[in-house]
């Protein structure tokens, strides 16, 4: 699981391929081959990041041949690259509305917060007892890339910084990375994307607390205190997800019925008029 994920941002080849004798290869008649998994890869990365940032919203359809003509390809990698975000549980499929981004809800945000709690804790006590000098060392430079970083590109409009989603991403990486398990790590991973998109909805929510918590929880796995550095883990996860909650609320209040529409919507009988 984690190897999928690090090849789906690989990125495409820089030119054609060489042929024999040094010569490149000819590119054939228009676009590339529909099996091009580099391809597929790309389309996937691209995806994935504007459902996790938000850019594309829950619930909404994703279909085929829309995106091959958005990204300019066929239609056999758009629905490689749609079935392994299925896998990922950011897209649903089924017969009759096809592929649909994933809906975010706050039974779903429990659920997957319980998950992440449980597996991460697992994988950062094992980093913590079998992590050498080189697991700090790397631990030590992601928090210091972190802390560096800019937290937003445009902080008044609410635009996210990549250089500093990267570095958040390859920081919570760096905590759990000596566990022994690539399993493990693909699991963790794959809920750090899902948990990214509850992030995203609330990220203008106090951010400000989240370079202090990132500090703390690395100094504890440093100290190879692995009771505290899973509670300080374990509680930074929690309140992410009771700022995420308390948005969801927010903008289910924001379209719920009121005043005449909720009068209009209670006089409706749920049978419908007489036959």
């Amino acid at each position: 699981m984690g190897e999928q994920k690090s090849g789906a941002g690989s990125g495409a080849a820089s030119g054609p391929a060489s042929a024999p004798g040094g010569g490149t290869s000819a590119p054939g008649r228009g676009a590339k081959p529909a099996s091009d998994p580099t391809l597929a890869s790309r389309l996937f990365a691209e995806l994935r990041a504007q459902i996790i940032s938000g850019a594309i919203p829950p619930r909404q359809r994703l279909r085929v041949r829309q995106l091959a003509a958005q990204f300019g390809t066929g239609l056999s990698p758009v629905r490689e690259a749609l079935n392994r975000l299925t896998r990922d549980d950011l897209v649903s499929h089924n017969d009759q509305r096809g592929f649909v981004v994933s809906a975010v809800s706050e039974q779903d945000l429990a659920d997957m917060i319980r998950a992440r709690c449980w597996l991460n804790e697992r994988a950062l006590r094992e980093s913590i007892a079998l992590g050498g000098p080189d697991w700090e060392e790397r631990l030590l430079v992601a928090f210091h890339r972190l802390s560096r970083l800019p937290r937003w590109a445009d902080e008044a409009e609410g635009i996210a910084n990549p250089e500093w989603e990267s570095a958040h991403r390859a920081f919570h990486r760096a905590l759990i990375e000596a566990c022994g398990s690539g399993w493990l790590i693909g699991f963790c991973e794959q809920l750090f994307d899902v948990a990214d998109r509850y992030r995203h909805i609330a990220r203008k929510a106090a951010m400000a607390r989240v370079r202090d918590e990132h500090r703390q929880i690395m100094e504890a796995a440093v100290a190879r205190d692995a009771d505290r550095a899973v509670d300080l883990l374990n509680r930074h996860f929690q309140r992410t997800a009771e700022l995420c909650r308390a948005e969801l609320q927010r903008r289910a209040a924001a379209v719920a019925p009121t005043g005449r529409r909720a009068r209009r919507a209670k006089a409706v009988d749920p049978a419908g008029p007489p036959a």
